[in-house]
């Protein structure tokens, strides 16, 4: 993986035109530097700025612990699972949305999600891991979890702790404020800790489901 980002790549992994990226860079938005009359980026802080930017939207959106939308979510796309690697967790979510009618190519989304893994992990800390894409192939945004028995060791999440909470979101590429709401209300929903014990304790999915969408 490439330390130093262009600003097609940053515009590429951000999913909005490199004219956005430059004019964040000019005003000093998104963390750069100039070589000659080219912008640079550092890669962990590009993921800094991301992490921040869905931590403040979390708190300008959503009050603490909100729900989960629940058109995005239903009960049976909650996995309780024992697999204890990333990759087999991630190919059963995927496989799980494939099954939804908003998700026309499943090997496309399987592509986009590995891809998106590799640029950057998507390990958000508190044992949470929120696997996302935006592609052509999916018609609207919709969601799948996994809760792992045995915690995700290999997640390389940014707080270096195991996985155990596994959301994964995939929405249709021009779905950028409503994907981005969705992400800060996993993240504010997850980030209670009594939560998400509970969520971890639980072996009936639909619980976890009223857990992410009622909080009842």
């Amino acid at each position: 993986m490439h330390e130093i980002m262009t600003i097609e790549e940053v515009a590429a992994y951000l999913r909005v035109s490199e004219r956005t990226v430059y004019d964040w860079a000019q005003k000093g938005d998104l963390p750069g530097g100039k070589l000659g009359t080219t912008w640079r980026f550092k890669r962990e802080d590009v993921e800094n700025w991301v992490n921040s930017r869905l931590s403040s939207k979390a708190q300008q959106a959503a009050k603490p612990g909100v729900a989960v939308n629940g058109a995005l979510l239903a009960p049976e796309r909650v996995l309780v699972i024992d697999e204890a690697d990333k990759k087999t967790v991630l190919t059963r979510l995927v496989d799980l949305l494939a099954a939804s009618p908003s998700v026309k190519n499943r090997d496309e989304l399987l592509e986009g999600i590995f891809a998106r893994e590799e640029l950057m992990s998507t390990g958000i800390g508190f044992g949470v891991g929120v696997p996302h894409v935006r592609i052509d192939s999916v018609t609207d945004l919709v969601m799948a979890v996994a809760v792992c028995r045995h915690p995700i060791g290999d997640y390389s999440s940014l707080d270096n702790k195991p996985v155990q909470i596994v959301c994964m979101l995939a929405a249709r590429s021009d779905q950028h404020a409503k994907y981005i709401r969705a992400l800060s209300n996993i993240s504010s929903r997850l980030k209670d800790a009594e939560t998400r014990q509970r969520i971890i304790e639980s072996n009936d999915p639909a619980f976890i489901y009223e857990q992410l969408v009622t909080g009842e």
